[in-house]
């Protein structure tokens, strides 16, 4: 299993209504923050891996979310109730 599949594989455990941090997920896979964006960034299954759940470790969320931006990953996470 390459680097991206392990990131995707635990992103996809992130429950409904949880986040988790791109540092967080790059330490259980035994890589980097900045390559867990970059895996994200090319997620090839958006509905089944939910890289709207990954932010950073301040609580802020990616200017540059793939799906449609920061206004849509942040829609995606009120819905979830996952922001206020």
């Amino acid at each position: 299993m390459n680097t991206f599949e392990k990131i995707y594989c635990e992103v996809k455990k992130i429950k409904k209504g949880k986040t988790k941090t791109y540092g967080y997920i790059a330490k259980k896979v035994g890589t980097t923050p900045r390559v867990v964006g970059f895996a994200l960034h090319k997620n090839p299954d958006p509905k089944n891996i939910p890289c709207h759940r990954v932010i950073f470790k301040d609580g802020s969320l990616s200017n540059s979310y793939a799906f449609g931006g920061r206004k849509v990953q942040e829609k995606k996470l009120r819905e979830e109730k996952t922001l206020k």
